[in-house]
């Protein structure tokens, strides 16, 4: 399996798509000049998701409602029971 990258525009396919496909096909695509040979690393960040950012990460973090301006509370937490009758 070879990635290969369109280093020109066709009604097929836009400038920079990156595919992989099999050794043989990739050569032939190769020789006609419309694709190069592209590495596996930017062919997987084209397709997968990128991982989010730390900054992104603790923007999505909610504060615990018990916590007072992101410090943590001093008061250790005490469950309580309903008293039945």
């Amino acid at each position: 399996m070879k990635c290969i990258k369109s280093i020109r525009e066709t009604k097929n396919t836009e400038l920079g798509h990156i595919t992989r496909i099999d050794d043989v096909e990739a050569e032939l695509k190769v020789k006609s000049g419309y694709w190069a040979y592209a590495p596996k690393s930017e062919w997987k960040l084209q397709t997968r998701k990128p991982k989010p950012k730390e900054e992104e990460l603790e923007q999505k973090k909610k504060p615990n409602p018990k916590q007072m301006d992101g410090q943590p509370s001093n008061e250790p937490f005490v469950k309580t029971r309903k008293k039945s009758k």
